[in-house]
């Protein structure tokens, strides 16, 4: 079978650390010469263009840049300050703390990297200070900066409806529900770690007062998504314009109002915005054409009949969806992941009735899942260097976390109203 000779071809190259790029080009040319085809190597250039050519990709350096502009201007301060006076009273009350900061940073940002970082260098101190094992700390910054893959300026998101071709208004609302409940039950955890091991009992509770002046500092940051979304759930303008927004927001916000950032700043962070965006760029050119060949050898259409000889029901589907993104994730990145996989379980979902926005919340959700999961979860690696911790003493740590957000994705993969009822109610 042509789909499994190609992904094990893929998965061998990508385990000898070839740099995903590379294995991605050398998996499209090298089944072209192992299966003697005979496509033009011509078409593997015309692809790679085209893979990074639609213009809504544009939007994807403008979120980048605008995540960079709040997270070095002072609002992740503001706003793991906001969560302290909101929740630090309660047992486990810090990690609680990265939780929400996590949650709320991920909602400006939509990098689960740009939170991991952002919240990691304010937040880790203050937990090993109060008596957090390292470990623990960087087990849960790993998995909490994940949420903001979850919420509304997703960059995966944004990704996913470019691909799949549903509205970004309707991903953008589809995560919310989802980002909760998976918050909840990382403060389920918190609470456990902070009576069991003693560490943080919380403190005081804030005075009303303390919470408005908190309020106050954040509420501008806090603001953005609700613009953003606002402004495409009621057509102003579409998701690329919003990027654009976006960066004039973060602009406006960080240099005037907390004038954390001044202008000679500027060009570092454009810098490596263009960077970090240059990477994602280059990713997804390789797998345009990967995906070029996979659609071009009817891949679909195997993997099609393979699974409809496998699967008989709805729920067979989706579990085979949730282990092949898993293990998937583990290998390579989630925009690149998105991209590779969304053309083969499109035509699937629609046959098996699922909602094509509920499938892009449970790949999302699988994929976040990938980033923490050794051996080269991004959000795992960043964290690790931010506490100072070993990844195996990590690893132990993730186990409470993994169950918790495993039990997340089974829910809203299975109960379709939790990614859907806010979609159903707007539609």
């Amino acid at each position: 079978m042509f789909a499994l000779q190609l992904f094990g071809f893929f998965f061998l190259i990508a385990l000898a650390g070839i740099p995903l790029v590379y294995a991605l080009l050398a998996t499209t040319v090298g089944m072209i010469w192992v299966k003697s085809l005979t496509h033009p190597l011509e078409t593997i250039f015309l692809s790679y263009i085209g893979g990074v050519e639609p213009f809504i990709l544009i939007a994807v350096p403008l979120f980048v840049f605008a995540g960079e502009l709040l997270s070095h201007g002072g609002v992740g301060k503001r706003i793991v300050d906001f969560a302290k006076v909101l929740f630090g009273f309660l047992p486990g009350g810090l990690g609680i703390v990265t939780v929400m900061s996590c949650l709320m940073f991920g909602g400006v940002s939509g990098s689960a990297i740009a939170d991991t970082a952002a919240i990691g260098s304010l937040i880790i101190p203050a937990m090993v200070q109060r008596g957090y094992s390292r470990a623990f700390a960087a087990a849960l910054l790993a998995t909490a900066g994940t949420l903001a893959l979850l919420m509304p300026l997703s960059i995966p998101f944004l990704v996913y409806a470019f691909v799949a071709g549903v509205s970004m208004k309707e991903m953008s609302v589809a995560g919310l529900i989802p980002a909760i409940i998976s918050a909840l039950a990382l403060i389920v955890v918190c609470v456990w770690y902070g009576k069991s091991s003693g560490c943080d009992n919380g403190t005081a509770r804030s005075t009303g007062r303390e919470i408005w002046v908190s309020l106050q500092a954040a509420g501008p940051a806090l603001l953005m998504p609700i613009i953003i979304v606002g402004g495409i759930w009621t057509g102003y303008f579409t998701p690329t314009e919003a990027a654009a927004v976006a960066v004039v927001y973060g602009l406006v916000v960080s240099l005037f109002y907390y004038g954390d950032l001044s202008w000679r700043s500027i060009p570092a962070l454009l810098l490596k915005s263009f960077q970090t965006s240059a990477t994602v760029m280059v990713v997804i050119g390789a797998t345009g054409c990967l995906a070029w060949l996979i659609t071009v050898e009817q891949v679909p259409a195997q993997m099609g009949a393979w699974v409809e000889s496998v699967a008989h029901q709805q729920w067979v589907f989706l579990l085979l969806v949730n282990i092949a993104l898993f293990l998937l994730g583990i290998f390579i990145e989630p925009l690149p992941a998105m991209m590779l996989t969304v053309p083969l379980f499109l035509p699937l979902a629609k046959i098996f009735g699922v909602d094509l926005v509920h499938l892009g919340v449970v790949m999302t959700a699988n994929l976040a899942i990938a980033l923490y999961t050794p051996p080269v979860g991004g959000t795992l690696f960043v964290a690790a260097k931010l506490a100072g911790a070993g990844i195996g003493e990590i690893t132990r740590q993730l186990i409470p976390m993994m169950a918790a957000t495993f039990l997340v994705v089974i829910l809203i993969t299975y109960i379709p109203a939790l990614p859907m009822a806010l979609v159903w109610l707007l539609r």
